[in-house]
């Protein structure tokens, strides 16, 4: 073997040699000439020859150490490469709302007599709130009832006795007039009266009760308000979405919502995009719904969106650690060929272009293909060409 290694180190000396007097000869030409075009065409050419030896020389190299059997060839690990399905997420954040988050004010002045929720309770909508006291209008409508039941019966009878032609029609008019202007009046004062109750606007949890039972209270401006009342049913998340996922990003796309300090996650979609790009910071907002079964789930409460934004049934996915790039910027991989019965076998250097990424793992458009090993462990200090020893085969 050292007698093959020692010929074969003649032979290439040989070669570098004779090459390199005529590349000399024609290198004082281009030169001599000036010529930047041709200067560069030979430079270009020149590289090209360089990195082929490079590779001839790299291959050599490895089939002589295969040979000899060399207790210094590179230990790896590799990743046999299968097509698998891939669901990329674009991740973002976004607070927990709701529309039905309201403060509730009084309508009217007056002192708040009686309250009949606490904080935390369930209602329904409708459901009385708080009384506010009246100043004895309660009383004035018993009597105006009084009065409209009178008036509902003079009525009657004087439309009884017109129908049968008996009486005058003046009779009859005023008794009419006099019947609908007292209804209106019981309905101005009922009206009235219902502003002196403090009712539950939609079904939800009383949040706060902000004014205590015998407090005056009168509607206003801030520091008026007297309840707040939230529905945990109906909430969503409003986040911004880049411009550039305009078109991946749609209504009914699949969403993970992860709340961080529940621990929890929970899956939904995007219920609504926006129509709009904000021209500040080139976004549109979606909307996501949140079930709140748990009633965990508050408003203001800080989310961790994962927006379903990209999916492709056979994908090749890598890890990032295994991907390198060039001087040129170009990303490449090593690639074990010719495996043997030993687990020893010769690393490939391989151009790759690539895609998304999720976490550590990447998806590879072209250069690898399904079913091919690439290098994992180790990637970092093979050369193209080279002899390596697989220890997960």
């Amino acid at each position: 073997m050292r007698k093959i290694n020692h010929i074969l180190n003649i032979f290439l000396a040989f070669a570098i040699v004779a090459c390199g007097g005529n590349e000399s000869s024609t290198i004082s030409t281009i030169l001599a000439d000036g010529d930047m075009e041709s200067i560069r065409a030979k430079k270009k050419e020149l590289t090209t020859q360089l990195k082929k030896v490079e590779v001839d020389i790299a291959l050599l190299d490895s089939a002589i150490e295969a040979n000899s059997g060399d207790s210094n060839i590179p230990l790896i690990t590799a990743l046999e490469v299968k097509a698998q399905e891939f669901v990329h997420y674009v991740e973002l954040q976004g607070d927990v709302t709701t529309r039905q988050n309201v403060l509730i004010y009084p309508e009217v002045a007056g002192v708040m007599i009686k309250t009949y929720v606490e904080e935390g309770d369930k209602v329904k909508k409708g459901q009385l709130l708080a009384t506010i006291d009246d100043g004895g209008l309660s009383n004035q409508l018993i009597q105006m009832k009084t009065q409209l039941s009178l008036a509902e019966t003079t009525y009657e009878r004087q439309k009884r006795l017109w129908d049968q032609k008996i009486g005058s029609e003046i009779q009859y008019l005023q008794a009419k007039a006099s019947y609908e202007s007292q209804k209106a009046a019981v309905d101005q004062m009922e009206s009235q009266l219902r502003k002196f109750s403090m009712r539950a606007p939609f079904d939800g949890i009383v949040d706060d009760v902000i004014k205590d039972q015998g407090t005056v209270v009168a509607p206003g401006g801030p520091g008026s308000e007297v309840f707040r009342v939230v529905n945990l049913s109906k909430m969503y998340i409003e986040t911004l979405v880049p411009e550039t996922y305009i078109t991946s990003v749609t209504k009914g796309k699949k969403v993970k919502v992860f709340f961080p300090i529940l621990n929890e996650t929970i899956e939904s979609f995007v219920r609504e995009t926006g129509n709009y790009i904000n021209p500040n910071n080139r976004s549109f907002a979606v909307q996501i719904p949140v079930p709140n079964k748990s009633g965990n789930v508050k408003p203001n409460l800080t989310a961790r969106v994962h927006i379903n934004d990209y999916r492709k049934d056979a994908a090749l996915l890598i890890p990032q650690s295994a991907i390198s790039e060039n001087s040129e910027g170009e990303q490449y991989a090593y690639v074990v060929t010719n495996i043997n019965k030993d687990n020893v076998a010769v690393a490939k250097k391989t151009i790759i272009t690539t895609g998304k990424t999720q976490g550590d793992i990447i998806e590879v458009l072209s250069g690898i293909s399904d079913g091919q090993s690439i290098i994992i462990e180790g990637a970092r200090s093979v050369k193209d060409g080279q002899g390596v020893k697989i220890l997960n085969y």
